[in-house]
């Protein structure tokens, strides 16, 4: 059955935008015309969109489902100050909380889903500890809720190849049983053997014909390094378009000249960069949409072992990545929408360049007639009201069905 939204306002930077109808059908935005132009065909489902503004849904493309405690009871922070310090605190806890892996897993995507994201990156902890335990979680979670989110599975090696030297067969093991990407961690500063781990990274993405998302926290001279060894890793394999880098803290701690000269490599690798807002860290975001670089929003972990921060809320996430710049602009933080939903898009459906043009004219993974009916509508009088606002009242519609209002799932 058709669903047409009345009276919403599409994309707009003015509270006083002209209204619109809109008709989603088979999935797709099947027709935009002026409001009440025409009264609704019977046999279509209609709901009041006035007061809302329509955006592209959002994509939480650097999650890890598999370590938060979302909607548990808080646990104050234990863990040391050095990533290594975190990582064997989250190792030593997981096991701990109140409910079951995959349990936990459904709960934290449901409310990542319910604030207005339809697709989701996840990376599953494997190695030596937890050996397939965590990536079986995710991929139980995975088809439990197929039909809401699209969801894809990283086997990530948490606790590297080289220093958690059992952990290569079971991230192998997690890429036969059906992982989508394979994930690496560091290769210079945390595995201290670049050439290895690269080696294995890239050995195995040509075997199992799969993609690669790589955590990089390393910055300066160390970040250049790693970030190059990568860029050249991707252009021999000829694997364009496949690769992405998590964090790219590198990118933040440079000169401007080398910021360019590496978002240019990026974009002739067509290497995609995600970030989670981080405070500290401010990723050139004008620069690599410049460039042509895909940039997509994920959320991290949340409130796990790592941190205490975090609530699954992806809109809020975009209003942090916004504040984390000092972005004023309307339209710098429309950008920053744009980031969290057609640059995740690009990114999880291997569009090799960042999006392109007015959201409103783009009908591959914007809001132009023929675009996916994968959308957030949010109360509010403008996108970047919604931002600020941060409201409950949201409708999430996923290939033109509705999966959440206000918050909640809707089944």
């Amino acid at each position: 059955m058709p669903t047409i939204l009345t009276g919403a306002r599409l994309f707009n930077r003015a509270p006083d935008a002209d209204p619109v109808d809109i008709t989603l059908d088979d999935g797709t935005i099947a027709a935009i015309a002026p409001a009440a132009e025409a009264a609704p065909a019977s046999g279509t489902d209609v709901i009041d969109a006035t007061g809302y503004v329509v955006m592209p849904s959002l994509g939480d493309v650097h999650a890890h489902l598999d370590s938060n405690r979302l909607g548990q009871t808080f646990r104050p922070h234990t863990a040391g100050s050095s990533l290594h310090e975190l990582i064997m605190n989250d190792r030593a806890n997981w096991r701990h909380g109140e409910r079951s892996a995959y349990d936990q897993a459904v709960y934290a995507a449901s409310r990542i889903v319910a604030s207005g994201a339809t697709r989701i990156r996840t990376h599953a902890q494997i190695d030596s500890d937890c050996q397939l335990e965590r990536f079986e979680a995710l991929h139980a979670a995975k088809e439990t809720l197929a039909g809401i989110v699209d969801m894809e599975i990283v086997a990530f090696p948490q606790a590297g190849l080289l220093r958690d030297a059992d952990a290569p067969r079971y991230v192998e093991q997690g890429l036969a049983a059906g992982a989508d990407l394979i994930g690496g961690l560091d290769p210079t500063t945390y595995d201290r053997d670049p050439k290895t781990h690269l080696d294995m990274v890239f050995g195995w993405a040509e075997k199992y014909g799969l993609g690669i998302d790589i955590h990089l926290h390393e910055r300066g001279t160390v970040g250049v390094f790693s970030l190059e060894e990568i860029i050249a890793r991707t252009q021999a394999a000829g694997m364009q378009g496949k690769v992405t880098v998590s964090h790219c803290f590198v990118l933040g701690s440079v000169a401007e000249r080398e910021q360019r000269r590496l978002a240019e490599m990026l974009a002739a690798s067509q290497i995609a960069v995600t970030t989670v807002a981080p405070a500290g860290t401010v990723l050139p975001l004008g620069m690599l949409a410049e460039t042509g670089v895909r940039v997509g929003l994920g959320e991290d972990g949340q409130r796990d072992y790592w941190s205490p921060y975090g609530d699954g809320d992806v809109l809020r996430r975009v209003w942090q990545l916004a504040f984390t710049n000092g972005f004023r602009a309307d339209a710098d933080i429309e950008h920053c929408l744009d980031v969290a939903s057609r640059g995740g898009r690009h990114i999880l459906d291997g569009v090799p360049h960042a999006p392109a043009g007015d959201v409103t004219s783009d009908a591959e993974a914007g809001l132009a007639v023929g675009a996916p009916a994968d959308l957030l509508v949010a109360k509010a009088d403008t996108v970047t009201a919604a931002l600020m606002d941060c409201p409950d009242e949201r409708l999430v519609f996923k290939a033109g069905r509705l999966i959440a209002r206000d918050g909640q799932l809707t089944g």
